[in-house]
């Protein structure tokens, strides 16, 4: 399952530092006022969504939340379709009417992210269904956080996935604060994963911040979700180095907490991992400033973009 190849190891670091970078770049426009809305940031949690996504097409399908950037950049969504879509332009991903709590695109994969929390559990379980009905070997992933194992419709969607042995994987990525309620506050388990038993699945603790861990787990659980073996329950141990929202100051998170937080995020460890394997500084230097010139590209796009007409707002409605 897993590839050592310089390759492969410098192409996981690029789309991190893209997803660390497009969310640095959309903080200070929010927080200038450049762009409209708000946000729920990725930072610190990079690895989780690249290490699942890399064993997943166009065909296989996620769910993401309210915190949906890292997962739609991991699933391929171009970030100036995406830079389009944060600036409210009918050319971004989601024609402007999604923005980023909704950001996604059907032609790779992402259904629009659901802000409720914990719902796109049972819309995943609910693709999976198709897909088994359809006999088409495609798989889904709903990602959520931790405070979604503890709502009532992914319990549902969980015993439902696991009494069909439906191809789905349920991640859960594991950042410790629920917004900024401590884990240990809302739940008594010692890993989150071992709920897995009570539905009849396999349930993996794995370190979220290692992204070639997170690839190696999450690839055992896609193949079996695709090879008939039903679903995962698969958590990952990880830290929000950003606040919950934009103007959140994090202060409920403790000063030595979070100090050691920032030592052991997952860009920084797979930094010193690649340096140790024979990479150049360089050369990641070189991946930085690459990924930086095309998200400034995606930010001049948009800005540049003409607002939607009035009219537009009557397009695509059910009645």
């Amino acid at each position: 399952m897993m590839s050592n190849s310089m390759e492969f190891h410098l192409s996981l670091y690029r789309k991190m530092v893209m997803i660390r970078q497009f969310e640095e770049r959309v903080k200070y426009l929010f927080l200038e006022g450049i762009m409209p809305g708000t946000i729920h940031q990725y930072q610190g949690q990079e690895a989780i969504a690249v290490g699942v996504c890399e064993h997943l097409a166009d065909e296989d399908v996620i769910t993401s939340t309210h915190r949906p950037h890292g997962h739609a950049i991991a699933k391929g969504l171009s970030v100036e379709s995406m830079m389009h879509e944060l600036f409210g332009k009918s050319t971004g991903c989601c024609a402007g009417k999604g923005g980023s709590m909704h950001i996604g695109d059907m032609a790779h994969g992402m259904a629009p992210a659901i802000a409720i929390v914990g719902g796109g559990a049972p819309i995943a379980t609910g693709m999976a269904l198709a897909f088994t009905m359809r006999k088409q070997p495609q798989v889904a992933v709903a990602f959520m956080g931790d405070g979604a194992v503890n709502e009532g419709a992914v319990h549902e969607a969980m015993n439902m996935g696991a009494i069909w042995s439906l191809p789905i994987v349920y991640v859960v990525e594991n950042n410790r604060y629920s917004a900024s309620t401590p884990i240990a506050q809302t739940t008594k388990v010692a890993n989150l994963a071992d709920r897995a038993a009570a539905y009849g699945m396999p349930g993996v603790t794995v370190d979220g911040n290692d992204v070639l861990a997170v690839y190696e787990a999450a690839g055992e659980a896609i193949h079996r979700a695709r090879t008939g073996g039903g679903p995962t329950m698969l958590e990952a141990l990880t830290y929000r180095i950003t606040g919950h929202s934009r103007r959140d100051p994090c202060l409920y998170q403790p000063e030595e907490e979070r100090k050691a937080a920032l030592t052991q995020e997952p860009i920084v460890r797979f930094t010193e991992f690649l340096l140790s394997q024979g990479h150049t500084q360089q050369a990641l230097d070189g991946v930085r400033d690459e990924v930086n010139a095309e998200i400034e590209r995606a930010v001049q796009s948009a800005m540049a973009a003409p607002d939607p007409a009035p009219e537009e707002a009557l397009v695509g409605l059910f009645v």
